[in-house]
């Protein structure tokens, strides 16, 4: 207790100093916690990009490459899934709901995606959070489109604008379906996932826009207008992929079993989650990279932090001499020392927990809002306790540089003045 009290009295004898390295060492571990609860709430993000729906379907191909195109719209499907197929798969006494897919379009570097109304009703994200419409409604005319929220403000469409579907997923295209153009009857709210940049129509607006092209182009002579072909039988002939959720999560790997063994023609039934994990590890070096970052930043403050004591030592031998010549023992001088380091540091920590948590609190929203990053304000975890833990003991083991300088300094040393 003496030596803590002589170390606290000796930092608030040079209390400016003392600040700058504990805010310099706090600053360090809000960045250290902050890149940690970044980390984890990126990855929970992530792996919430969609919940509640039990298997992906799709022709065969990998479990990654098929959450890529079907929930990232990254890539491209290998092959569609017929209607036929799309529908006896529906209709499997497991399947609660199911929700058609349909890609290969875009709008201006945004991919189109034909589906259901369904679509809102059951695409789940974070859990339990649903799709909600910022403006708008959901499409209830035939060439109604409803946007999300990065496509409308990147593309600045409001409400009742028109606009062109293009053939493709080129940004720029050369063939569009001009002669069949579409209305922004809604625009969805943010939802930090692949929704945000995505162009919902209906799947009868995807085969209304292809009734007179073949192989990729418009067939000549066969021009089919918007109002002829609303008269028209528009059931899709096929589908990119379809979602699937079960009335019980049992039946998950015998329904994605018997969907992989389907006999009328090859598909792959996914686990989302699954396939999210898979996806994560392999771009998880992201991880690594922040948290070395992270570690070199508090590796720094406290290498400062032993600059500042050392830098001190010499102006502080004569107190160092007298300490001794009334009796204090050597290794009294190394744990005053020693001490100072551990104070600064805790009250580095300390301060820098205090920071972070302040800062979640301003900035969640805005985050959320503008980024689509969800960071829990929740109690340290264990291993952010283990982390903090470390940066203290990095703090006392740096402090013993200096401290066992100070004990090798001699009373004679001390107190000889050197010209």
């Amino acid at each position: 207790m003496i030596v803590l009290r002589l170390a606290a009295q000796s930092l608030l004898n040079r209390w400016v100093t003392a600040l700058l390295t504990v805010a310099s060492i706090a600053l360090s571990v809000m960045l250290l916690l902050a890149v940690e609860k970044v980390r984890t709430g990126a990855r929970q993000s992530f792996t919430d990009t969609i919940s509640g729906t039990d298997l992906i379907v799709g022709a065969r191909s990998g479990a990654i490459q098929l959450l890529l195109y079907s929930v990232f719209s990254i890539g491209n499907a290998t092959n569609n899934i017929t209607w036929a197929s799309y529908e006896e798969i529906a209709r499997q006494p497991e399947v609660a709901w199911a929700v058609p897919l349909s890609l290969g379009d875009s709008h201006r570097g945004f991919r189109v995606l034909g589906t259901t109304q369904d679509y809102f009703k059951h695409y789940r994200y974070r859990r339990t959070n649903s799709l909600v419409l910022a403006e708008g409604a959901v499409f209830s005319d035939l060439f109604d489109a409803v946007l999300g929220a990065d496509a409308a403000r990147a593309l600045g469409y409001k409400v009742g604008d028109s606009m062109v579907v293009a053939h493709g997923l080129g940004s720029v295209s050369f063939v569009e379906h001009d002669d069949k153009p579409f209305r922004v009857a809604g625009i969805l709210a943010k939802t930090g996932t692949p929704v945000d940049r995505t162009v919902h129509v209906s799947l009868e607006a995807i085969e209304a826009i292809h009734v007179d092209w073949q192989s990729g182009a418009r067939q000549p002579g066969q021009a089919i207008t918007a109002d002829d072909v609303r008269k028209m039988d528009l059931k899709p002939q096929a589908v990119t992929a379809a979602m699937l959720g079960l009335k019980s999560r049992l039946a998950t790997f015998r329904l994605q079993r018997a969907i992989n063994e389907y006999p009328r023609e090859p598909l792959s039934a996914i686990i989302p989650g699954v396939a999210l994990q898979e996806l994560w590890d392999l771009v998880s070096v992201a991880e690594t990279a922040l948290t070395a970052v992270s570690i070199m930043v508090v590796a720094t403050a406290l290498i400062g932090m032993v600059v500042m004591i050392l830098t001190t030592l010499n102006e502080r031998r004569r107190e160092m001499a007298i300490l001794r010549s009334v009796g204090a023992r050597p290794r009294t001088i190394l744990g005053l020392l020693t001490a100072e380091a551990g104070l600064l540091t805790i009250a580095g920590v300390a301060l820098g927990t205090a920071c972070l948590y302040i800062a979640l609190l301003v900035l969640r929203p805005v985050l959320d809002r503008l980024y689509g990053l969800h960071l829990p304000l929740d109690a340290l975890r264990w291993q952010e306790w283990q982390m903090l833990g470390a940066v203290v003991l990095a703090g006392l083991l740096a402090g013993l540089l200096p401290a066992l300088r100070a004990y090798r300094l001699s009373v004679a040393d001390g107190m000889t003045v050197k010209s």
